[in-house]
């Protein structure tokens, strides 16, 4: 089936990388949303929302898509702990599919990192680095954040044991911590590595990304998946089959 697809931040990368895997797709670009132009217009006249914009406009695209009963794939990030919990209440009256990355390979990463975390002893030490290229706005990335949230749960942890970069005189590393590293150059796409540390060996998982394509491939996937579905917020595992 053909859908009519919105695209908000169609200027950026992601946003073009959008446009064209939805072509590819069989479906259409029925409105190519960004700073200035009619939010509200560009959603009507769609069957799905595909927002990968900027994080203070997140709020706008949720609340207008549900007013207008629009599924929406979301794949901005940046947001604050406090921001997220209200806009997912928000995004929770509509079709919602929000991810920090729509790769494949990613969310499969992040399944075996989940079971890693939960088979390895705490004294396996756990550290996730991440690099983009140097034009990224946010840090750490939302895939980082993705693979936190797999490393933390398992383990019984949560967001206050994330220690982000180390300077000056730490002091020992604790068993609880989990370390969170961002790295900025170049056009890196997305490298990430979870990184499972004992005395006399380690673990590390590893995903690099070397296109957008399989980004946008996957977010036009998701808009096509989530026509029809209930309100209600999903994930890409849903999507793929994972969960």
């Amino acid at each position: 089936m053909s859908l009519k697809i919105c695209i908000v931040g169609a200027k950026g990368r992601m946003g073009q990388a959008i446009a064209e895997a939805t072509v590819e797709a069989g479906h259409k670009v029925v409105a190519k949303i960004d700073q200035g132009d009619d939010l509200k217009a560009g959603i009507a006249a769609a069957d799905a929302v595909i927002d990968f914009s900027f994080h203070t406009v997140t709020e706008s695209v949720f609340q207008t898509a549900a007013e207008l009963g629009k599924p929406v794939v979301c794949g901005t990030t940046g947001h604050s702990q406090e921001e997220k919990a209200k806009l997912l209440e928000i995004a929770s009256k509509t079709a919602t599919v929000w991810a920090g990355n729509f790769s494949i390979g990613v969310n499969l990463l992040c399944y075996l990192v989940e079971k890693a975390a939960g088979i390895l002893p705490m004294d396996y030490n756990a550290e996730i680095v991440e690099m983009h290229h140097r034009l990224k706005k946010d840090a750490p990335s939302g895939t980082a954040l993705m693979l936190a949230d797999a490393v933390l749960e398992p383990r019984g942890l949560n967001y206050d044991d994330l220690r982000h970069g180390r300077e000056g005189i730490t002091g020992e590393r604790t068993e609880r911590e989990v370390g969170m590293h961002s790295l900025r150059g170049g056009d890196v796409v997305g490298d990430h590595t979870v990184i499972f540390s004992d005395v006399g060996e380690r673990v590390e998982l590893t995903h690099k990304a070397s296109s957008r394509a399989i980004f946008a491939r996957g977010a036009v996937r998701a808009a096509a998946w989530s026509v029809g579905k209930k309100p209600g917020i999903y994930g890409i595992r849903e999507v793929l089959g994972l969960a």
